[in-house]
Order: C-alpha cells, then structure tokens, then sequence
C-alpha cells in the first residue's frame, strides 16, 4: 500500500509551507464559507497584499474535502493565454496523446472527480483564465476555482473576494494584549525579524515595528522586504527611510518571482497591466491624500486628455485591478488608494510633468469646498457640513499646503483657513488653525479683507484657549487694520475681540459695554452681512455677552442669554444652539438654580454629542461640575472635574487663562477635596481624567452605559458561548466583526435595517455588552470558526 505522503504527493502539488501563514482568521473563514457555495471564487487586492499565500493556505486546510485532490497552477510567469489550457493540464499530470485540445482532455480527467483547482495570478491572463474558468465550471459540475487576480475575471456565476491587508494595531500604540486581532502585520514583521537576525528583541521594538507597518500600510509583501532590511539596518533607521518606500526596498529575497522581489517592481507590475489612460488617472488621483469621491476625481482629474464623462468607468476599471478600493460615505461611494501605491503613481507624476496644474485643481476645488461649508454653516445643515470637513481634512491639508507654497496663491490659503473657522472650533483643532494662519499671514501683507479676517480668526482661537499673551498683538493688529480700513464690520469685528478679552481677564463691566456695541452693529446691518458667516453675524458677540452679564451679575444676563439662544435656533445651527443653551445654564447656576442649570448643562452636552461637538464638551463638563458639587455628588463631581481637564489638556485649552472660569473652578475643587480627602478626590479625578472624550460625555449624562457607572454599579456578565445566539444572530456579529454597519447588515441579509437593529439589540442583551467593539472581541475569541486543518 502506498504511504501516506505518497498518496497526498499523487493528489496535490501544494508548497511544503502551504500551512505557514499568519493571522488571516477571519479571511480564512470568509473563504470557507464562501467556496462551500461557490464554484468560482477570487481573491482580489493589490500586489503583496498576501492573495496568493492565502490561496494556497485555504487549499491546504480544505484537501480534505476534495477527495481527487487541490491543484496550484501558477501562471506568473505564462506569458502567452493560448497556453494557459496546457499549462493547467501540465499540472494536473494530463497528458492526453488524442488529437482533443488540452482543455477538452482536461474535462475529461476531471469530470465525477472532486476537485480544487488554483489558477494563481490571473491578472495578466485575465480574458484566457475568464474563458477557461467559465468552460471548465459548465462542463465539469465537481470542480471548484480559487482564483488570485488584482481584478476579477469578470465571469457570471464568479464570486469575488477583496483579500484587505493585515490588521493594524491602533495608531499610537504597540502591540498590547486588547489589540489581540489587530496586529497581525506586527506579528508578521517580527516573526520574519526572528528569522533574519536571531538577536532581534521584540519586547524592546514594538512600538517601532508598529510604525513601520502602518507606514506600508499592512501590506505583507512590503513588511517582509522591510524585515529582510534588517541585515543592513536597524529598525528605526528603516523607519526613518520610510518617507520613500519603493527605494528603500530594493533587495528581497532572490527565490521570489521576479516582480516580488522588490517592492518597487509588483507596483510596477501593477502600472504596467493598466490601459494609457488609467495609468493617467491612476497618476492624477495621487494628489488626494484620504481618499476621494466621484465629483472630486471629475473636477480634478478631468481635462488635458480625460473627459469627465470617461472618469466613472475609468475609476471603476481601477478598483477592477486592485489599484483602489471603495467604501460607502453616507449615500455615496468613497475612494482610496494605498500609500504605497500613491507614491508609485505620484513619482510618475511628478517625472510627467503635469503634476502642478492637477494640485491648482485640486486646490481650486478644495477652494470651492470651502466656500459651501461657510454658507451652510450658520443652518440646519452644519452637522453635514462639518462631517464633510472631517472627511475631507486630509485633502484640505494638501490644499494648504499647495497654496502656501506659492505666493500668489497664498490669499488662498488664508481663504480657505478661514472658511473652516467652524470645523476648528467643534473638533477643538485650534492650534493647527494657527499653525496654518501664522503660515498664511507671512506671505499675505496686502488683502486687507482676508488678511483682517485672518487676523481676527487667529485672535479669536487665542482667546478660545486661554492664550491671552497671544491674542493681545493680534487684537491690537485687528484694533490698527480696522482703524485704517474704516469699515463697519471690521470696527464690529474688533469690538468683539477686545470685548471676549476684557471678559477672559475678569473686566465684566468693559466687557459688557463693547461687546453690546457690537451686537447692536450687526443687528442693525443685519440685511447687507453675509448670514451664515460667523465671524460676521451677531451670534458670537450675543453669546460672550450673554457671558460676561452672567458672571458680571448683570441685571439684564438672563434677556441676553435669551437672546443669544434665539439666534441660534432661528438659524437651526446646533453647535451654536448648544452653546446658547449652555451660557443659560451658566445664567441659572450664578443665579443659584442649581436643578435648572444641571438640565441646561445635560442638554448643551447632549445636543454637542450628537455633532461632534468637542470643544463645548470641555466647558459644559466642567461647569456640570460646580453644578452637581453644589448638589453634594461630591464623588461624581471630582470625576467631571478630572474628565474635563484631561479634555481640556487635549484641546490646548488653558484654564488659567479664564479668570472666570478659573476662579469657579477652583473653588468647586477646593470644596470637594475637603469634603471627600485628598486621597479619595484624587482617586475619582484620576478616574475621570482616564475616560476619551466620549466616555466622559457619557458619563456627564448619567447614561445607563456610562464606564464608570457600569464599573461601580454593575458586576460585569460572563460572556455568552456561541450556541446562545442563534444562528442569524451569529451571521450578524461575524458581519459586526467586520466592521459592517446595520444599514449595510440589512442590505447583506436582505432584511430590513430595523430587523437588523434588532438583532444587534439582541445580541448585546444576550451577551450582556455594550458596544459593537465587545461583540467583535467575543466573535473572534470564541464564535468565530477556526480554520479546518
């Protein structure tokens, strides 16, 4: 009887490592399901990214269920399709002497055989390996296709399977014992590390081979070269390098093909496969930098060859070969291309010569952007607005960046840094703000308008940070411009400044009488100002106002806080309707209502919650604090005052820059300090200093959910086992586990978005979680199923 090896050696011709393979569980689990009801499967992804090793992983861990055997057929180096039929029978050992092609000799062979078939590398086959695939499965019912391509073969009854590259530990962090899952290219990297340089010390450079796969993106193929650098370089000198990544990688390991042995050649490769026009756009959409979406790619790319109306099956031609990827943005579609194939793409650029008038359009569009956000701003639509910024942050860095560094665009820049004024205050971005508006202003002497407005927007951040040695020069700038200029809006403009300034240094009374001018000027010239720019509307003036009466004690505080809140909430602008509601609570507290103010402080905070609001959230958390001191919830107050700070230190907030502030501060602190203990109120503040920012708002509305309450109050379930789910259930945490939102549950399952609601709800009961996080950690530690072995 023959062995067993022999008897595995007749019925496949898998690699000895065929069962080497790191991480991939999830993968290897989408796989098995997916070949268990497919006939034709392929692995798509960019070059490296690991499709042919987890092809033939999952042909080693599946022989079993297919009694006539697994077969890898490695088409790298086939250059001619007329031969792919020969070379697949070649393989199999089918040597038909007839006069029948090599393909019909080969469904011959396999016809009532159980078998697996690996067409590996399709890509530069791609209409012959369409054509065999297709014949093949018609002809041959038992026979099942795992193909690897960086574009599908485009074949009806295909199935195709995006391999993503290897999980990432979060940024910031090495690897830890809770980003177990999220760091298998770390585990790839010092896996290969070991083997290269024995006297490798992973405990010692974790927290560098993290850096380093973030900076090639997961990408296996690319972390192996980088560990294969270790013969030569330390690991930090490879990450200091790293800023140009296709040369770095020059050498690899010389028994690869030939386009995997430097990095530089499978992007190469990957070029090289695209039509004229692709590698055009695929060079032209490098300018974006966080991805993009489609009337971005038009606008920009479009012209100088490209007509707009070639741009939607160009890019969809590119996400065919792997060259991008897609992902859904609310109603819309979201495009992205790894780093390292943007570099690749922005080198050819670059050499091409064009390069410089696609950044003018693209900075020209950004420009436009701009422009939208600051007209929706003041409006019911500014939560859409200001998550269009946040998306689009990455891209409006390039923008400035583009503008900045010629001078004759830089009024540009200093435009679109000003536009944003409302995205820098609700992400708390002030000193990048700054940063950028220091920049722009070193090249902008003349502009009066922009540079006044520029002027004022950084004076206004100072101020909003506490920062009253740097608004000072600026407001004074301000105070000559507006003096020369001799325009009412910008006098306005000025009278607000020094008013919120007079009221950061306790001068409630100056600060009251200038920033009353102000609002009076914008309320009388209210028809010929632009409604929705806040730097020139009246909120901002009513709401210090409405401030500065509040702790000034001032007869009128309650009427101007109105006030301020009715402009808000007729201009339907929630971040602004939050801080009106919030400066009420500040009225009420100082007025002793302390019942009144809680409600006002929870409900700034909830409204804040809902758009992101995190500026507000520092303020209304701390000023919760004196509320509920004044309660005598001196344990909850000492963790509001430690989650505040910890916000505020975040956001470059500085307390001692608010006199007023300051001065309530402290005394709440000084007051539950004596009443608690030093040791125990520096327990709790701890405590809330460890919670993110939205744990701490959480926790400031006394949610059910909140970590603190739920850590105090409630013994923490066991996690379920799987059978208590069933199996519906299962389908949607492993979805769940994929990062997969409920709307997108629904569409998978074909079930509607409630249903799907449903059974996350259920899902969490059962298991006693309360988050999406949780149910991923339980589906990979126990309901996820192994690979087979």
């Amino acid at each position: 009887m023959a062995s067993r090896a022999a008897l595995r050696q007749a019925t496949d011709n898998l690699p000895a490592d065929s069962k080497d393979i790191v991480g991939r569980r999830r993968e290897a689990a989408d796989v098995k399901r997916l070949l268990s009801s497919t006939r034709l499967l392929t692995l798509t992804g960019p070059g490296g990214v690991g499709k042919t090793r987890l092809a033939v992983y999952m042909a080693a861990t599946m022989r079993r269920a297919f009694s006539n055997g697994v077969w890898l057929v490695q088409l790298a180096l086939l250059q001619d399709g007329k031969l792919l039929d020969r070379a697949v029978a070649e393989t199999l050992g089918v040597h038909d002497m007839t006069s029948r092609s090599s393909l019909d000799g080969l469904i011959g062979h396999l016809r009532g055989k159980q078998t697996l078939l690996v067409l590996d590398n399709c890509e530069h086959l791609i209409d012959a390996c369409a054509a065999f695939a297709d014949a093949l499965i018609r002809a041959v019912p038992d026979v099942r296709i795992l193909a690897t391509s960086r574009e599908a073969l485009g074949v009806p009854s295909e199935v195709r399977y995006v391999v993503p590259p290897l999980s990432l530990p979060p940024d910031g962090h090495g690897p830890a014992a809770a980003d177990t899952g999220r760091g298998e290219a770390v585990t790839l990297f010092l896996e290969r590390a070991r083997a290269i340089d024995p006297s490798f010390e992973p405990a010692a450079d974790h927290d560098g081979a993290a850096e380093l796969c973030r900076l090639v993106d997961g990408i296996p193929l690319a972390i192996e070269l980088a560990a294969v650098q270790l013969r030569v370089l330390s690991l930090d000198q490879i990450v200091e390098r790293l800023g140009d990544h296709l040369d770095l990688f020059t050498q690899g390991y010389r028994t690869a093909v030939p386009r995997h042995q430097t990095l530089g050649a499978t992007v190469a490769w990957s070029f090289e496969l695209c039509s004229p026009q692709e590698q055009t756009l695929w060079q032209r959409l490098t300018v974006f930098s966080g991805g993009f979406d489609l009337d971005a790619a038009e606008e920009v790319c479009s012209g100088d060859g490209l007509a707009r109306e070639e741009l939607l099956p160009l890019l969809a031609a590119l996400i065919d070969k792997s060259v991008l990827t897609s992902e859904r943005s609310g109603a819309r579609l979201r495009y992205r291309m790894l780093e390292l194939l943007r570099q690749y793409g922005s080198e050819r650029h670059i050499a091409g010569g064009s390069e410089a008038r696609v950044r003018r359009r693209h900075l020209d569009h950004y420009r436009r952007l701009s422009e939208r956000t600051q007209a929706g701003w003041f409006t019911p639509l500014q939560a859409d607005h200001y998550t269009s910024v946040v998306r689009e942050m990455p891209n409006f860095r390039v923008a400035l960046e583009t503008s900045l560094g010629d001078p004759a665009l830089a009024v540009t820049g200093l435009e679109i840094i000003t536009r944003l004024y409302g995205y820098w205050v609700y992400s708390g971005g002030f000193s990048e703000a700054r940063y950028w508006l220091d920049r722009a202003l070193q090249l902008v002497q003349g502009a009066r308008p922009a540079r006044f407005r520029a002027l004022a927007t950084a004076a206004l951040f100072a101020l909003m940070q506490g920062k009253v040695d740097v608004a000072t020069p600026l407001i004074a700038d301000c105070s000559a411009l507006a003096r020369d200029w001799q325009d009412g809006s910008a006098q306005a403009m000025e009278k607000c400044l020094s008013g919120r300034l007079a009221l950061l240094l306790g001068d409630h009374r100056g600060a009251v009488d200038q920033l009353e001018e102000a609002v009076r000027w914008y309320e009388e010239n209210a028809g010929v100002l632009a409604r929705e720019d806040v730097l020139q509307g009246p909120f901002l003036p009513a709401f210090y106002l409405a401030l500065a009466a509040a702790f000034g004690r001032d007869p009128r505080a309650a009427a101007f806080a109105a006030r301020c809140r009715k402009t808000a909430e007729d201009a339907g602008a929630q971040g602004e309707i939050s801080m009106g509601v919030w400066v009420s609570g500040i009225e009420r507290w100082l007025a002793g209502e302390t019942e009144a103010a809680l409600e006002l402080f929870r409900t700034s905070i909830r409204i804040g919650r809902a758009i992101g609001y995190r500026y507000g959230a520092a303020w209304a958390i701390e000023s919760l604090a004196w509320a509920t001191a004044a309660q005598g919830r001196d344990d909850r107050a000492a963790r509001l005052l430690g989650a505040a700070a910890s916000i505020r230190e975040i956001l470059g907030l500085s307390l001692p820059g608010f006199q007023v502030y300051s001065g309530a501060h402290q005394e709440c602190e000084a007051a539950v300090r004596e009443r608690l203990g030093e040791e125990a109120f520096e327990a709790a503040a701890e405590e809330g200093a460890g919670l993110d920012i939205d744990e701490a708002v959480a926790y400031a509305l006394e949610d059910p959910a909140d970590p603190v309450r739920a850590g105090a109050e409630a013994a923490p379930r066991q996690p379920a086992e799987a059978t208590e789910l069933t199996p519906r259930e299962l389908e949607v945490a492993g979805l769940i586990a994929q990062g997969v939102r409920n709307k997108e549950i629904a569409a998978r399952l074909v079930i509607s978005t409630r249903t799907a609601e449903g059974h996350v709800e259920h899902i969490l009961t059962k298991l006693g979680f309360t988050s999406r996080t949780q149910i991923a950690a339980w589906y990979f530690d126990r309901a996820a199923p192994p690979p087979e072995d």
